[in-house]
């Protein structure tokens, strides 16, 4: 025998079948997107930059990455994950990806990018700081994920460019792409005598602002010598990626 149903539970049962169907709705949009950010990494590895440095650069961004803050954030909608890749740059000609684009969809993915930027040795770079190469170069990575809600290019950097294109001369080309370009600026260590650093970052900062960054609310990070990259890194990280995983589910 079956039995009629109330007003109520046909009300409730409505309002499942609504609730479901706006789900399924949400995350086929979410998968068809591919992706809601796509983040592209440029390390500055100039002859300005030593074993130290370096060794401090990749394992900050390894902190930063494994930051739980930025974890959730990079995690928070895995229909709609954040692709990542992350390389160097140096001279005209001295590029190399440590990462290539990959999407950052569960936990076990992020640890294996971490397992492989910690593993990740110094190579021989050429001396020099190609800047507007390195835009250049990570514009033309970003345009392999087009499909993607927001495209994004960090380039850190420790000096201001002094081989190839003016940054401010591609800057222009890159931002009409659709592309924002934020810059994490790194000042120079402790010195052992006197203390120049707030300056000279300022200068720098003021550098990257004029010349580099561009796009829709683009900024620039500043660390006060590269033991300070990882703290600069995380917060650089949660300010890109905040609020994009809320738009993944409206």
């Amino acid at each position: 025998m079956v039995r009629a149903l109330n007003c109520d539970q046909r009300g409730e049962m409505m309002r499942s079948l609504l609730t479901s169907l706006l789900v399924t709705c949400a995350l086929a949009q979410s998968t068809a997107a591919n992706c809601r950010q796509a983040l592209a990494l440029g390390l500055d590895v100039s002859g300005s930059v030593d074993l130290r440095e370096y060794r401090l650069q990749l394992d900050g961004l390894v902190t930063a990455l494994n930051h739980p803050d930025v974890v959730s954030a990079l995690l928070a909608s895995p229909y709609a994950p954040v692709a990542l890749m992350v390389f160097e740059w140096s001279g005209p000609a001295d590029q190399s990806i440590l990462v290539p684009w990959t999407s950052i969809s569960d936990a076990q993915t992020l640890a294996i990018v971490s397992e492989t930027l910690a593993g990740t040795q110094r190579r021989n770079a050429t001396p020099g700081t190609a800047l507007g190469v390195a835009m250049t170069l990570g514009a033309q990575y970003l345009d392999q994920q087009k499909d993607c809600w927001k495209r994004t290019l960090d380039i850190s950097g420790d000096g201001q460019s002094n081989l190839g294109p003016r940054p401010r001369d591609v800057k222009q080309a890159i931002g009409a792409r659709g592309i924002t370009i934020n810059a994490l600026v790194i000042g120079a260590d402790a010195p052992a005598t006197g203390d120049r650093r707030q300056s000279e970052i300022g200068e720098l900062s003021s550098y990257f602002r004029a010349e580099v960054i561009t796009g829709p609310d683009a900024f620039v990070q500043t660390a006060l010598g590269f033991e300070a990259y990882a703290e600069a890194m995380t917060a650089k990280l949660k300010k890109e990626l905040d609020g994009l995983a809320v738009s993944a589910l409206q």
